[in-house]
Protein backbone atom coordinates (compact mmCIF):
# COMPACT_ATOMS: atom_id res chain seq x y z
CA UNK A 1 0.00 0.00 0.00
CA UNK A 2 1.80 3.10 -1.24
CA UNK A 3 2.39 5.87 1.25
CA UNK A 4 1.51 3.69 4.23
CA UNK A 5 3.49 2.59 7.23
CA UNK A 6 2.75 -0.44 9.30
CA UNK A 7 2.85 0.89 12.85
CA UNK A 8 -0.74 -0.21 13.55
CA UNK A 9 -0.44 -3.61 11.87
CA UNK A 10 2.81 -4.49 13.65
CA UNK A 11 1.44 -4.26 17.15
CA UNK A 12 -2.33 -4.31 16.63
CA UNK A 13 -2.58 -7.88 17.91
CA UNK A 14 -0.40 -7.12 20.93
CA UNK A 15 -2.58 -4.16 21.83
CA UNK A 16 -5.86 -6.00 21.32
CA UNK A 17 -6.02 -7.09 24.94
CA UNK A 18 -5.29 -3.57 26.08
CA UNK A 19 -7.86 -2.05 23.77
CA UNK A 20 -10.49 -4.25 25.38
CA UNK A 21 -9.65 -2.42 28.59
CA UNK A 22 -10.52 0.91 26.97
CA UNK A 23 -14.06 2.16 27.14
CA UNK A 24 -16.25 0.99 24.30
CA UNK A 25 -16.52 3.28 21.29
CA UNK A 26 -20.14 3.98 22.18
CA UNK A 27 -18.99 5.34 25.54
CA UNK A 28 -16.31 7.37 23.84
CA UNK A 29 -18.69 8.93 21.35
CA UNK A 30 -21.03 10.00 24.09
CA UNK A 31 -18.33 12.13 25.67
CA UNK A 32 -18.69 15.56 24.19
CA UNK A 33 -20.92 14.69 21.25
CA UNK A 34 -18.20 13.12 19.09
CA UNK A 35 -20.69 10.83 17.36
CA UNK A 36 -22.63 13.71 15.83
CA UNK A 37 -19.42 15.32 14.64
CA UNK A 38 -18.25 12.04 13.10
CA UNK A 39 -21.27 11.90 10.79
CA UNK A 40 -20.63 15.36 9.37
CA UNK A 41 -16.87 14.88 9.24
CA UNK A 42 -17.21 11.71 7.21
CA UNK A 43 -19.22 13.48 4.53
CA UNK A 44 -17.65 16.94 4.52
CA UNK A 45 -13.99 17.01 5.52
CA UNK A 46 -11.22 16.00 3.09
CA UNK A 47 -8.69 13.39 4.22
CA UNK A 48 -5.87 15.84 4.94
CA UNK A 49 -7.99 17.98 7.26
CA UNK A 50 -9.49 14.96 9.02
CA UNK A 51 -5.98 13.63 9.40
CA UNK A 52 -4.85 16.79 11.18
CA UNK A 53 -7.84 16.65 13.51
CA UNK A 54 -7.32 13.01 14.43
CA UNK A 55 -3.61 13.61 15.09
CA UNK A 56 -4.58 15.90 17.98
CA UNK A 57 -6.49 13.14 19.79
CA UNK A 58 -5.07 11.36 22.84
CA UNK A 59 -3.23 8.13 22.00
CA UNK A 60 -6.01 5.87 23.30
CA UNK A 61 -8.59 7.75 21.23
CA UNK A 62 -6.45 7.31 18.09
CA UNK A 63 -6.56 3.54 18.54
CA UNK A 64 -10.31 3.65 18.87
CA UNK A 65 -10.66 6.04 15.94
CA UNK A 66 -8.80 3.54 13.76
CA UNK A 67 -11.56 1.01 14.48
CA UNK A 68 -14.43 3.26 13.42
CA UNK A 69 -14.31 2.56 9.68
CA UNK A 70 -11.93 1.71 6.85
CA UNK A 71 -11.39 5.35 5.92
CA UNK A 72 -10.36 6.32 9.46
CA UNK A 73 -8.17 3.22 9.75
CA UNK A 74 -6.34 4.12 6.53
CA UNK A 75 -5.87 7.70 7.71
CA UNK A 76 -4.31 6.84 11.08
CA UNK A 77 -2.12 4.21 9.36
CA UNK A 78 -0.58 6.64 6.90
CA UNK A 79 2.87 8.20 6.97
CA UNK A 80 1.40 11.66 6.60
CA UNK A 81 -0.67 11.04 9.75
CA UNK A 82 2.51 10.27 11.68
CA UNK A 83 4.02 13.48 10.30
CA UNK A 84 1.06 15.49 11.56
CA UNK A 85 1.19 13.64 14.88
CA UNK A 86 4.88 14.48 15.27
CA UNK A 87 4.02 18.19 15.05
CA UNK A 88 1.70 18.01 18.02
CA UNK A 89 4.11 19.59 20.49
CA UNK A 90 3.43 17.42 23.50
CA UNK A 91 1.22 14.66 24.78
CA UNK A 92 0.69 14.49 28.52
CA UNK A 93 3.04 11.85 29.96
CA UNK A 94 1.71 8.48 31.00
CA UNK A 95 2.88 6.89 34.24
CA UNK A 96 3.70 3.18 34.25
CA UNK A 97 3.41 1.67 37.72
CA UNK A 98 5.03 -1.67 38.43
CA UNK A 99 2.57 -3.78 40.38
CA UNK A 100 4.84 -6.76 41.00
CA UNK A 101 8.07 -6.79 43.00
CA UNK A 102 9.59 -9.56 40.87
CA UNK A 103 8.22 -9.24 37.33
CA UNK A 104 8.04 -6.08 35.19
CA UNK A 105 4.24 -6.09 34.96
CA UNK A 106 1.92 -3.21 35.69
CA UNK A 107 -0.47 -0.58 34.43
CA UNK A 108 -0.05 2.77 32.65
CA UNK A 109 -2.01 5.86 33.65
CA UNK A 110 -3.34 8.25 31.00
CA UNK A 111 -3.86 11.69 32.63
CA UNK A 112 -5.92 13.03 29.73
CA UNK A 113 -8.65 10.38 29.82
CA UNK A 114 -7.81 9.61 33.50
CA UNK A 115 -7.72 5.86 32.90
CA UNK A 116 -5.34 2.97 33.61
CA UNK A 117 -4.36 0.48 30.90
CA UNK A 118 -2.65 -2.88 31.22
CA UNK A 119 0.27 -2.81 28.77
CA UNK A 120 3.32 -5.02 28.33
CA UNK A 121 6.81 -3.53 28.29
CA UNK A 122 9.33 -4.92 25.79
CA UNK A 123 12.97 -5.66 26.71
CA UNK A 124 12.84 -5.37 30.47
CA UNK A 125 13.18 -8.51 32.61
CA UNK A 126 12.79 -7.18 36.16
CA UNK A 127 11.09 -4.19 37.73
CA UNK A 128 14.30 -3.11 39.52
CA UNK A 129 16.12 -2.22 36.29
CA UNK A 130 17.30 1.38 35.79
CA UNK A 131 14.88 3.34 33.62
CA UNK A 132 15.04 6.72 31.87
CA UNK A 133 12.77 8.27 29.23
CA UNK A 134 12.67 11.14 26.76
CA UNK A 135 10.20 12.19 24.03
CA UNK A 136 8.54 8.79 23.66
CA UNK A 137 11.66 6.64 24.05
CA UNK A 138 12.43 4.61 27.18
CA UNK A 139 15.86 3.21 28.05
CA UNK A 140 16.24 0.16 30.30
CA UNK A 141 19.50 -0.92 31.96
CA UNK A 142 19.89 -4.14 33.96
CA UNK A 143 20.61 -3.83 37.66
CA UNK A 144 23.22 -6.60 37.85
CA UNK A 145 26.06 -5.97 35.41
CA UNK A 146 24.87 -2.43 34.48
CA UNK A 147 25.94 -3.23 30.90
CA UNK A 148 22.78 -4.56 29.21
CA UNK A 149 20.81 -1.66 27.77
CA UNK A 150 17.72 -1.49 25.56
CA UNK A 151 15.84 1.44 24.03
CA UNK A 152 12.18 1.09 23.10
CA UNK A 153 8.93 2.87 22.39
CA UNK A 154 6.36 1.35 24.82
CA UNK A 155 3.46 2.30 22.53
CA UNK A 156 4.70 0.89 19.23
CA UNK A 157 6.74 -1.90 20.91
CA UNK A 158 9.75 -1.22 18.68
CA UNK A 159 12.98 -1.89 20.61
CA UNK A 160 16.73 -2.15 20.10
CA UNK A 161 19.53 -3.60 22.20
CA UNK A 162 22.54 -1.31 22.54
CA UNK A 163 26.21 -2.30 22.53
CA UNK A 164 27.76 -2.55 25.98
CA UNK A 165 29.19 0.66 27.46
CA UNK A 166 32.92 1.04 27.68
CA UNK A 167 34.76 0.66 30.97
CA UNK A 168 34.13 -1.60 33.92
CA UNK A 169 30.87 -3.53 33.89
CA UNK A 170 30.29 -3.35 37.62
CA UNK A 171 29.91 -0.26 39.77
CA UNK A 172 28.61 0.48 43.24
CA UNK A 173 26.15 3.09 41.93
CA UNK A 174 24.91 3.97 38.45
CA UNK A 175 22.73 6.77 37.08
CA UNK A 176 20.99 6.51 33.70
CA UNK A 177 19.68 9.35 31.51
CA UNK A 178 18.44 9.73 27.91
CA UNK A 179 17.72 12.74 25.73
CA UNK A 180 15.97 12.37 22.36
CA UNK A 181 15.71 14.99 19.64
CA UNK A 182 12.10 15.53 18.58
CA UNK A 183 13.03 16.54 15.01
CA UNK A 184 15.86 14.18 14.05
CA UNK A 185 14.84 11.37 16.45
CA UNK A 186 18.51 10.88 17.32
CA UNK A 187 19.19 10.34 21.01
CA UNK A 188 21.97 10.50 23.58
CA UNK A 189 22.28 8.21 26.60
CA UNK A 190 24.51 8.79 29.60
CA UNK A 191 25.57 6.38 32.33
CA UNK A 192 27.33 7.83 35.37
CA UNK A 193 29.21 5.12 37.26
CA UNK A 194 30.42 5.54 40.82
CA UNK A 195 32.82 3.07 42.43
CA UNK A 196 34.52 3.24 45.81
CA UNK A 197 38.30 3.49 45.78
CA UNK A 198 39.50 0.26 47.47
CA UNK A 199 40.22 0.80 51.15
CA UNK A 200 39.02 4.41 51.22
CA UNK A 201 35.33 5.12 51.86
CA UNK A 202 35.80 8.87 51.27
CA UNK A 203 37.23 8.55 47.75
CA UNK A 204 35.05 7.53 44.80
CA UNK A 205 35.86 6.99 41.14
CA UNK A 206 33.32 8.75 38.92
CA UNK A 207 33.10 8.03 35.20
CA UNK A 208 30.66 9.36 32.58
CA UNK A 209 29.86 7.20 29.55
CA UNK A 210 27.98 8.68 26.58
CA UNK A 211 26.14 6.82 23.81
CA UNK A 212 25.39 8.48 20.45
CA UNK A 213 22.61 6.88 18.39
CA UNK A 214 23.98 8.35 15.15
CA UNK A 215 27.23 6.42 15.44
CA UNK A 216 25.90 3.57 17.62
CA UNK A 217 28.99 3.92 19.82
CA UNK A 218 29.91 4.65 23.43
CA UNK A 219 32.63 6.99 24.64
CA UNK A 220 34.00 7.53 28.12
CA UNK A 221 33.81 11.30 28.43
CA UNK A 222 35.17 11.83 31.90
CA UNK A 223 36.86 10.02 34.76
CA UNK A 224 37.54 11.67 38.09
CA UNK A 225 38.12 10.85 41.75
CA UNK A 226 35.85 12.71 44.16
CA UNK A 227 36.67 13.26 47.83
CA UNK A 228 33.89 12.98 50.44
CA UNK A 229 31.19 12.70 47.77
CA UNK A 230 29.89 9.77 45.73
CA UNK A 231 27.50 9.41 42.81
CA UNK A 232 24.08 7.78 43.06
CA UNK A 233 21.24 6.73 40.79
CA UNK A 234 19.72 10.13 39.93
CA UNK A 235 20.62 11.96 36.72
CA UNK A 236 18.90 13.77 33.86
CA UNK A 237 19.85 15.59 30.64
CA UNK A 238 18.42 19.07 30.06
CA UNK A 239 19.27 21.14 26.99
CA UNK A 240 22.55 19.31 26.38
CA UNK A 241 23.70 19.41 30.00
CA UNK A 242 23.94 16.35 32.23
CA UNK A 243 22.93 16.86 35.86
CA UNK A 244 23.44 14.25 38.55
CA UNK A 245 23.16 14.13 42.31
CA UNK A 246 26.08 13.60 44.66
CA UNK A 247 25.74 12.11 48.12
CA UNK A 248 27.92 13.10 51.08
CA UNK A 249 30.11 10.35 52.52
CA UNK A 250 30.51 12.21 55.80
CA UNK A 251 33.06 14.91 55.01
CA UNK A 252 32.82 18.51 56.13
CA UNK A 253 32.42 20.20 52.73
CA UNK A 254 28.68 20.80 53.12
CA UNK A 255 26.04 20.80 55.80
CA UNK A 256 23.72 19.02 53.38
CA UNK A 257 23.61 15.36 52.46
CA UNK A 258 23.07 16.06 48.74
CA UNK A 259 24.56 18.25 46.06
CA UNK A 260 24.29 18.63 42.29
CA UNK A 261 27.00 18.70 39.63
CA UNK A 262 26.75 19.47 35.92
CA UNK A 263 28.55 18.23 32.82
CA UNK A 264 28.12 19.78 29.38
CA UNK A 265 27.67 16.83 26.99
CA UNK A 266 27.94 18.94 23.83
CA UNK A 267 31.26 20.44 24.99
CA UNK A 268 32.88 17.37 26.49
CA UNK A 269 36.04 17.63 28.53
CA UNK A 270 37.99 14.84 30.18
CA UNK A 271 39.51 17.18 32.76
CA UNK A 272 38.48 16.93 36.41
CA UNK A 273 36.09 19.83 36.73
CA UNK A 274 33.01 18.25 38.28
CA UNK A 275 33.39 19.61 41.78
CA UNK A 276 33.80 23.16 40.38
CA UNK A 277 30.21 22.96 39.14
CA UNK A 278 28.92 21.84 42.55
CA UNK A 279 25.50 23.24 43.54
CA UNK A 280 24.33 22.61 47.12
CA UNK A 281 20.87 21.17 47.73
CA UNK A 282 18.21 23.80 48.57
CA UNK A 283 17.83 22.40 52.09
CA UNK A 284 18.53 19.25 54.09
CA UNK A 285 17.05 16.46 51.95
CA UNK A 286 16.35 12.82 52.68
CA UNK A 287 16.29 12.05 48.93
CA UNK A 288 16.06 13.81 45.60
CA UNK A 289 14.47 13.01 42.23
CA UNK A 290 15.63 14.85 39.09
CA UNK A 291 13.50 15.46 35.98
CA UNK A 292 13.45 17.50 32.78
CA UNK A 293 10.36 19.68 32.43
CA UNK A 294 10.51 21.65 29.18
CA UNK A 295 14.33 21.75 29.27
CA UNK A 296 14.33 23.02 32.85
CA UNK A 297 15.82 21.00 35.69
CA UNK A 298 13.27 20.22 38.39
CA UNK A 299 13.88 18.34 41.62
CA UNK A 300 11.36 16.68 43.92
CA UNK A 301 12.90 16.12 47.32
CA UNK A 302 12.08 14.77 50.74
CA UNK A 303 12.66 17.51 53.30
CA UNK A 304 14.51 16.27 56.39
CA UNK A 305 13.92 17.41 59.95
CA UNK A 306 16.52 19.84 61.24
CA UNK A 307 17.48 17.67 64.21
CA UNK A 308 16.91 14.33 62.43
CA UNK A 309 17.93 14.72 58.77
CA UNK A 310 17.06 11.08 58.05
CA UNK A 311 13.41 11.69 58.99
CA UNK A 312 11.21 13.13 56.23
CA UNK A 313 8.83 15.90 57.31
CA UNK A 314 7.55 16.96 53.90
CA UNK A 315 8.06 16.89 50.12
CA UNK A 316 9.06 19.93 48.08
CA UNK A 317 9.52 20.84 44.41
CA UNK A 318 12.31 23.13 43.18
CA UNK A 319 13.45 24.42 39.80
CA UNK A 320 17.08 25.31 39.09
CA UNK A 321 17.56 28.90 37.91
CA UNK A 322 21.21 29.37 37.06
CA UNK A 323 22.89 28.02 40.18
CA UNK A 324 20.05 28.86 42.55
CA UNK A 325 17.12 26.68 43.55
CA UNK A 326 13.68 28.28 43.41
CA UNK A 327 10.96 26.55 45.42
CA UNK A 328 7.83 25.92 43.36
CA UNK A 329 5.57 24.08 45.78
CA UNK A 330 5.35 21.96 48.89
CA UNK A 331 3.03 19.01 49.18
CA UNK A 332 0.03 19.81 51.41
CA UNK A 333 -0.08 17.78 54.61
CA UNK A 334 -3.31 16.03 53.62
CA UNK A 335 -1.51 14.50 50.64
CA UNK A 336 1.75 13.87 52.48
CA UNK A 337 0.12 11.66 55.14
CA UNK A 338 0.97 8.02 54.58
CA UNK A 339 4.27 8.56 52.76
CA UNK A 340 6.30 7.18 55.68
CA UNK A 341 9.12 8.72 57.69
CA UNK A 342 12.54 7.37 56.75
CA UNK A 343 14.77 8.48 53.85
CA UNK A 344 13.72 7.06 50.45
CA UNK A 345 9.98 6.57 50.77
CA UNK A 346 8.65 7.72 47.41
CA UNK A 347 9.16 7.52 43.66
CA UNK A 348 8.80 10.61 41.47
CA UNK A 349 9.30 11.58 37.85
CA UNK A 350 7.77 13.95 35.32
CA UNK A 351 7.87 15.60 31.94
CA UNK A 352 6.06 18.43 30.16
CA UNK A 353 4.05 20.07 32.99
CA UNK A 354 3.17 17.03 35.07
CA UNK A 355 4.99 15.55 38.06
CA UNK A 356 4.05 12.13 39.44
CA UNK A 357 4.75 11.14 43.05
CA UNK A 358 3.79 7.98 44.87
CA UNK A 359 4.80 6.10 47.98
CA UNK A 360 6.75 2.88 47.53
CA UNK A 361 4.34 1.24 49.94
CA UNK A 362 1.05 1.88 48.11
CA UNK A 363 -0.35 2.11 44.55
CA UNK A 364 -1.93 5.55 45.08
CA UNK A 365 -0.54 8.03 42.52
CA UNK A 366 -0.34 11.78 43.18
CA UNK A 367 -0.14 14.25 40.28
CA UNK A 368 1.12 17.84 40.45
CA UNK A 369 0.36 20.20 37.54
CA UNK A 370 3.12 22.81 37.22
CA UNK A 371 0.93 25.12 35.12
CA UNK A 372 -1.87 25.59 37.62
CA UNK A 373 0.07 24.53 40.77
CA UNK A 374 -2.58 21.93 41.53
CA UNK A 375 -2.31 18.62 43.42
CA UNK A 376 -4.70 15.76 42.75
CA UNK A 377 -4.89 12.00 43.07
CA UNK A 378 -5.08 9.95 39.89
CA UNK A 379 -7.90 7.52 39.32
CA UNK A 380 -7.37 4.47 41.54
CA UNK A 381 -4.92 1.99 40.07
CA UNK A 382 -6.70 -1.32 39.34
CA UNK A 383 -4.42 -3.37 41.59
CA UNK A 384 -4.59 -4.29 45.24
CA UNK A 385 -1.73 -4.72 47.66
CA UNK A 386 -1.28 -8.48 48.09
CA UNK A 387 1.05 -8.53 51.10
CA UNK A 388 2.30 -5.93 53.64
CA UNK A 389 5.83 -5.57 52.27
CA UNK A 390 4.85 -5.34 48.61
CA UNK A 391 6.53 -2.33 46.98
CA UNK A 392 5.47 -0.20 44.03
CA UNK A 393 7.56 1.97 41.76
CA UNK A 394 7.32 3.34 38.24
CA UNK A 395 8.36 5.79 35.56
CA UNK A 396 6.68 8.23 33.19
CA UNK A 397 7.03 8.49 29.43
CA UNK A 398 5.52 10.57 26.67
CA UNK A 399 3.20 8.43 24.51
CA UNK A 400 4.23 8.96 20.90
CA UNK A 401 3.85 7.04 17.65
CA UNK A 402 6.41 8.59 15.32
CA UNK A 403 9.70 7.97 17.17
CA UNK A 404 11.46 4.60 17.40
CA UNK A 405 15.02 3.57 18.29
Amino acid sequence: MAGKTSWIKLFHNEMARDLRNFDSYSDFTNEGGIEAVAVSVESILPDDLLERILSCLPIASIFRAGSVCKRWHDIVSSRSFLWNFSHVKSHKPWYFMFTSSDEPIGHAYDPVLRKWYAIDLPCIDKSNWFIASSRGLVCFMDNDSRSELHVCNPITKYSMKLPEPSGSKFSDYSALAISANRVSHNYTISVVKSKQVPGNFFQWDISIHIYDSETNTWATSLTEVLLEWRGGDESVICDGVLYFLLYSTGGGMSDHRHGLVTYNISNRSSHGLLIKSFIPAPCSLTCGRLMNLKQKLVMVGGIGKQDRPDIIKGIGIWILCGKEWQEIARMPHKFFQGFGELDDVFSSCGTDDLIYIHSYGAPALLVFDMNVKQWRWSQKCPVTKRFPLQLFTGFCFEPRLEINP
